[in-house]
């Protein structure tokens, strides 16, 4: 368990290397594994019974997903987050913008309805399809959403909960990840779920790109300073001051946001690139086909 979210704070000296590799947090972990091995056993099913799923999916949910979301929650990250603002907003990014990408190419939904029997198939189409799906994997909606969450977090007294409290602090942790699952599927998530076209898409990554960098620079101008009783009252002499702690953080948001707004505009250009290019081959074998109907009246004759 987190050493401070046991109950004991971190040393004002400093937290040892041992201390920080072997930080653990357990309901993560567990959620981890189990997700993982649900991921597994629907492969091998799907092996056993002799069809093909890709490897790249594979390797991009277990390890490019769930392993990003271990990183976040354990070791270092585990050990800091609730001591170092900079520490915290690195994990916030890992679960929000890095976990939500890997996972949504994995196609967990599509391995999922390939491999679940009747009713837990249906159940699961159901909710795919269901009007409130619909509106919260809109592009503007859910990037609506993806943006003013951290804003409602850091400049509201929800952030200190979240470092006090172990219960709150796990569900804010899945809170960033949902949010930025949902924000990921509506753009570039390849499972089968209601989505609206290229352009849209498009559109709402440039309107969303700018506002964490704006968040970023105004928490790197914030004065006031994000919890800063809070962090001041752990009495750390080790490493930067609160002040530097919370510019790093800002500075972390800003440019984080930008990298990862230019991956899913590359991956969106990239997608319709694709899906232009299997649209031309089906016009393409629809014209042979009805040019096919059309000469073979003349060669009965």
């Amino acid at each position: 368990m987190n050493a401070f979210h046991g109950g004991v704070a971190p040393t004002a000296s400093g937290p040892t290397w041992s201390e920080m590799l072997t930080a653990f947090e357990i309901l993560p972990a567990l959620a981890v594994a189990a997700f993982a091995t649900l991921y597994i056993l629907g492969v091998r099913r799907l092996r056993r019974r002799g069809d093909k799923w890709s490897w790249g999916r594979t390797a991009s949910y277990l390890v490019g997903g769930l392993g990003s979301i271990t990183v976040a929650t354990q070791g270092p990250l585990a050990y800091l987050d609730a001591v170092l603002l900079s520490t915290h907003m690195i994990q916030h990014m890992i679960l929000t913008m890095v976990a939500p990408v890997f996972i949504a190419l994995g196609a967990p939904l599509t391995l999922a309805l390939r491999t679940l029997p009747g009713r837990p198939r249906q159940l699961i189409l159901s909710i795919v399809h269901s009007r409130y799906m619909k509106v919260i994997t809109f592009p503007l909606f859910a990037g609506l959403v993806f943006v003013l969450n951290p804003w409602v977090l850091y400049f509201t007294d929800l952030y200190e909960l979240t470092l006090t409290n172990s219960v709150i602090h796990n569900i804010n942790h899945v809170h960033f990840l949902v949010v930025g699952v949902i924000w990921v599927y509506a753009l570039v998530g390849i499972d089968p779920m209601p989505r609206m076209g290229y352009p849209l898409r498009l559109i709402s990554v440039f309107i969303t790109l700018p506002f964490h960098a704006f968040l970023g620079v105004t928490m790197m101008s914030d004065s006031a300073g994000i919890a800063r009783d809070y962090y001041e009252s752990l009495g750390r002499t080790w490493g930067m001051s609160v002040a530097a702690d919370q510019e790093l953080a800002g500075g972390l948001l800003w440019a984080a946001g930008d990298i990862v707004g230019l991956l899913m505009f590359t991956v969106l250009v990239i997608q319709w690139a694709r899906a232009s290019d299997r649209e031309a081959v089906r016009i393409d074998r629809e014209l042979d086909r009805q040019e096919a109907l059309q000469a073979s009246p003349s060669t009965t004759d």
